[in-house]
Order: structure tokens, then sequence, then C-alpha cells
């Protein structure tokens, strides 16, 4: 196996992108770096369960509450808070960070769906579900390194990838034109944000961040390519202006961020 494998992904928008696959190391590092802030937030919870079951002595004698049930009672929730802490931290932050945790971020790698889109709820749900899985006998060890896509078996059945984040994007911001934030300032207000989906601005996003490494034929194929199904999508007949592909491109993506804010 390469040391770095790539991949190339087509997107539903036939746009195609190229990844370079998260190898075992930095992987490991991420999940270390998880486990340990996961480790340190279980904890808390197991000494607020031993602080409930230390007031609920003092209950008893004043209150003559049976505490055998209530201890039994707490002791059942404090497990389900904490498989809901186990399997809640990396569903919550794959979610809302775009298919990273802290450890994810640290390691410069992230999630994404099999298609290159963001990974959504459902697969960050699946994958964690199927984490103690993999980590049994190191299963999913095995698999990352026995796979051409590097994948454990949570990957498999959620259909998602780790993927490295691009040293030249990551970190740098999106550069937006002032002529499309002029143009995105009236987008707000002709432009139907609902026909579009999630998935869609991400995409933008992703060809934004990466357009400046493409040809020039490149980048006019693909942006209008993506400007026009952007259009059409969002049934947007006329445009408040003459504008290139890549200028609308900005100001949809600058407008989407703006009211989102």
């Amino acid at each position: 196996m390469n040391l770095f494998n790539s991949v190339r992904i087509q997107t539903p928008e036939s746009v195609e992108l190229e990844f370079t696959l998260a190898g075992v190391g930095s992987r490991a590092v991420a999940l270390v770096i998880d486990y340990t802030v996961l480790g340190v937030a279980l904890l808390l919870t197991f000494w607020l369960w031993i602080l409930v079951l230390t007031q609920l002595s003092q209950w008893d004698a004043i209150l003559s509450i049976d505490t055998d049930t209530l201890q039994l009672w707490t002791t059942a929730i404090s497990s389900v808070l904490a498989f809901g802490l186990y399997v809640g931290y990396f569903v919550g932050f794959e979610t809302a960070w775009y298919g990273q945790t802290p450890g994810k971020r640290y390691a410069k790698i992230r999630v994404i769906r099999d298609d290159g889109q963001p990974v959504r709820l459902f697969q960050a749900t699946l994958r964690s579900l199927i984490r103690p899985i993999d980590d049994i006998f190191f299963l999913g060890f095995f698999c990352i390194l026995l796979s051409n896509r590097e994948k454990r078996i949570g990957d498999w059945l959620a259909g998602t990838l780790v993927v490295q984040v691009d040293s030249r994007t990551a970190g740098q911001g999106l550069f937006v034109s002032e002529e499309a934030k002029a143009v995105g300032s009236d987008l707000l207000t002709r432009l139907n944000f609902d026909l579009i989906s999630p998935d869609d601005f991400a995409t933008v996003r992703e060809y934004l961040q990466r357009r400046s490494f493409l040809t020039e034929t490149a980048r006019q194929d693909v942006g209008l390519q993506l400007a026009r199904q952007l259009k059409g999508k969002a049934q947007l007949k006329s445009l408040p202006t003459e504008m290139t592909a890549n200028n609308f491109l900005e100001a949809v993506y600058w407008s989407y961020q703006q009211r989102n804010q």
C-alpha cells in the first residue's frame, strides 16, 4: 500500500475531486486525542454519579426514600448518559464540524461520504455505533491496512472515507471579491435558499477552495457547470448584473454564509 493513497471522486454535480486518504498514523493520533477528551467527559460523569449516590444516603434518612431503587435508577441513567456521550461525541462533532472532531482537526483529517459530499447525521451516527466493533481486537486497524480505500467496518457500512485536509487550503479563508459581495447582498432577497441543499453549498465551497490549483480551462468549465446547476436549482431566472461564473459562485457562497450567521 502506498504511503499516500489518493482517490478520485465524481460528485453528484459531475465535478471530479481528488482526495488523499488518511493513513493509519494520522487516524491513530486523532483517535488518541478524541478518546482523551471523551475519557475526561466520562470521568466527570462518573464523579457526578458518585456525588448523587452520596446525596441519596442522606435523602433516605430524611425522606424515607427507597435508596436501593433510586440507586438502580441512577446507575441506569448514568449508563445511558455515558453511552450517549460515547456515541454523541463523534456524531455531534462530525456533523457540526463537517466531518471533523477535535482529534481529526488536530491531525488535519476529516470524514466525507463516498460521493465526496460532507458527512451527514445518518453516516456519522452509523460510524459511531459501529466504532466499538472496530475497536475490538483492532479489527478496524486491520481493515484499514487491508482496504485499498483504507476503510474500517464503520466506513464500509456508512459509505464514508477519511481523507486528509488539503494542506494548501487548510486554514485559509475563501476569497470573495467586492463585486461578488455586492451581488451577494442582492441575492439574499432574490435567491430561494430552501431549494439548494447544504451539500450543494459544500460542493461550491470545495470548488472555491481548490480552484486556484486548477488550470484556467478546467476552472472555467467546472465553474460554469456549477453556476448553471445552482441557478437552475434555485429557479433563478435572471441575475442582478452580468458576471462571470466564478463571481456568481462567490456571491452565492457569501450570501449563504451571511444568511446563516
